[in-house]
């Protein structure tokens, strides 16, 4: 999220994009705190001991009053209802640690990283009712040869992580942009 924000204020989506509002599950989430220091509005309802369709449903409603272009997932870590989906539908993005047709779900570089694989991919799709199945927009290799902790692994990934989803997201934009 932080890299997305900068990116937007300083960087490759500066002129492209705002932040419509940052919204978390967590009402005491850090990154609430970290976003509205750095300017940008922000919400939460706390999902605990919610039904998923009930609480997706209230979501949809608190988006729909920042009217966002896009629903850009950055460290939300729940699955989204298909009525949530179906309300932003071919607007939600997700990035993946992982060649999403090689690894769905969580712990995706703990996976990379027990299998000793020499790459993993970082894959930036459309969210659609399956669980990392979207339309991929973009991939990006990770060397991970000579990682030899967890810890290196989610480094080198995360480096890739935080240029790549601007740079999709800028990509995605400016393409809307020329085809209206």
């Amino acid at each position: 999220m932080v890299a997305l924000v900068n990116a937007v204020q300083h960087g490759v989506l500066s002129g492209l994009a705002e932040v419509a509002v940052v919204f978390s599950n967590k009402p005491d989430a850090p990154g609430l705190e970290t976003a509205a220091a750095l300017g940008c509005p922000t919400a939460s309802l706390s999902s605990q001991g919610r039904k998923r369709a009930e609480f997706d449903a209230e979501v949809v409603e608190v988006l729909r009053q920042y009217r966002p272009d896009y629903v850009v997932l950055a460290g939300y870590m729940r699955i989204l209802s298909p009525s949530f989906i179906r309300a932003f539908a071919g607007r939600i993005l997700n990035i993946h640690p992982a060649d999403t047709h090689q690894h769905q779900g969580l712990h995706a570089y703990e996976w990379a990283f027990d299998n000793c694989l020499p790459e993993t991919k970082i894959t930036v799709h459309l969210v659609d009712e399956g669980l990392d199945t979207g339309p991929i927009l973009a991939q990006h290799a990770v060397d991970l040869r000579g990682a030899d902790t967890l810890a290196e692994v989610e480094r080198r990934g995360l480096a890739v992580e935080h240029r790549m989803y601007a740079e999709t997201l800028a990509e995605l934009i400016i393409q809307e942009r020329h085809a209206e």
